[in-house]
């Protein structure tokens, strides 16, 4: 299957949505992707930085507020 989506054409707030719809579906897949080994490191560092009171973690709702202030 092949489509077009009118990049140019949407909002901010449209083009997020969507990427976010992709994402879900992704996520949801049952033809999953394994991740690449190097996240796996990436992983232990920050569960290692939670142990330690080095890294905290952030709720995904105030996540993404904090991406969003930042890119505006």
């Amino acid at each position: 299957m092949s489509f077009t989506i009118p990049i140019k054409e949407m909002s901010f707030e449209e083009k997020m949505q969507t990427m976010e719809t992709i994402w879900d579906d992704l996520c949801h897949s049952k033809n999953s992707i394994e991740p690449p080994s190097w996240h796996k490191d990436i992983l232990i560092d920050r569960e290692r930085g939670l142990k330690e009171g080095t890294e905290e973690l952030v709720d995904w709702d105030a996540a993404k507020r904090l991406i969003k202030k930042e890119i505006e």
